[in-house]
């Protein structure tokens, strides 16, 4: 079950993320701008259906129509998310990723979000340095 999503396949998890569950129809009309622009009702559902089969959602039948749910709680999907990212952009380095957040022009990085950044990293080192040593 890897973080790679379409486009579309995102909009759909995000729904799902922001309300916990839905029918096709609930997703479908989530979708659809004022203009009736949008996916159709049978390609939502066939999404919804491949991201089941990838292991992402879940169903429960309700009456004659099926509830889609997150099958991983955002977190745990976000974590998956961020460690392919960091290998695919990053080489794995948290080094490379976090230097070029901090030092992209369109990312703004408050005093107060820095200061708990500086907390993680401290909690971190410490972390590693009470490690047993594997030498």
């Amino acid at each position: 079950m890897n973080g790679d999503f379409s486009r579309r396949e995102r909009q759909l998890m995000d729904i799902l993320y922001a309300r916990g569950e839905a029918s096709v129809a609930e997703i479908h009309a989530a979708l659809s701008a004022p203009d009736g622009t949008g996916p159709s009702y049978n390609s939502v559902r066939k999404l919804l259906s491949i991201l089941e089969e990838k292991g992402h959602l879940s169903h429960r039948e309700a009456g004659r129509q099926y509830i889609y749910a997150p099958t991983r709680s955002p977190k745990t999907a976000a974590r998956s998310a961020l460690r392919g990212l960091l290998g695919t952009f990053f080489g794995g380095s948290p080094r490379e990723l976090m230097a070029t957040l901090l030092n992209d022009d369109e990312t703004t990085v408050s005093p107060t979000e820095l200061e708990a950044l500086e907390a993680l990293i401290a909690a971190a080192r410490k972390e590693s340095d009470d490690a047993p040593s594997s030498h």
